[in-house]
């Protein structure tokens, strides 16, 4: 099975994607340059198959490989503690933004199974593991921006201080969509936070890069920029 999805994998490559895929994520060299949604097809194939032995026995040579583990966790159909263990085995494994986010986004079990996985990524939001940092708030900004959990998700923003670039640049993205969600209770919490100042300063940025906010809510936003 996992000579056979390599097999498909290389027959899916795009030279000239492969560059601009390659150039968008620092520190990886091992991108063969498949597409996502021609990664989400084969995701979607397997995760229809014995899924669970292609999970124990794929290797990570590939950046895609990776990702497409991922992805078949996202797909494959079983119980929330199945799910969730697949997930904790998983995350290890993330060691940049892209495998992170995609592989976040395609945990929708969260969505009827919010509690159960709140206390999931709860320790890995205080981890000293960069990517697990950021896979915890991905999350929080995919799943639990809603009236139910603000108050909790910016409480969780505000705790974070890990000194990770793509951690930081992590909870500014999900402050911006707190702010584009919620703009009054969000706005307050830009008044009165303990962000370092270059998470505080990029969570503007992000707000004022947002076709969702007004040009004079922009002009506001840029004047709590910390100097």
């Amino acid at each position: 099975m996992k000579n056979a999805i390599r097999k498909q994998l290389f027959e899916s490559v795009d030279t000239n994607y492969q560059k601009f895929a390659a150039s968008l994520i620092p520190n990886v060299d091992n991108v063969l340059g498949v597409r996502l949604p021609e990664l989400r097809k084969i995701a979607k194939e397997t995760a229809k198959k014995d899924w669970r032995t292609y999970l124990e026995e794929n290797e990570d040579e590939y950046f895609e490989e990776t990702m497409l583990q991922g992805m078949i966790i996202g797909y494959a159909d079983a119980e929330v503690e199945d799910k969730l263990y697949y997930v904790a085995a998983f995350v290890p494994k993330i060691n940049n933004w892209s495998v992170c986010d995609s592989f976040c986004s395609s945990l929708k079990f969260t969505k009827n199974n919010k509690e159960r996985v709140w206390k999931f990524i709860q320790p890995y939001l205080v981890s000293e593991r960069e990517y697990e940092v950021r896979f915890g708030v991905v999350m929080l900004l995919n799943f639990y921006v809603e009236e139910n959990y603000l108050d909790s998700v910016l409480n969780h923003l505000d705790q974070i201080n890990h000194e990770g670039f793509y951690a930081k640049m992590a909870v500014a993205w999900a402050v911006s969509i707190c702010y584009i969600k919620f703009p009054d209770s969000t706005g307050e919490f830009l008044k009165n936070n303990t962000l370092d100042d270059f998470t505080h300063n990029k969570s503007l940025q992000k707000i004022t890069e947002s076709t969702r906010v007004s040009k004079e809510t922009k002009m506001s936003i840029r004047k709590m920029k910390r100097r």
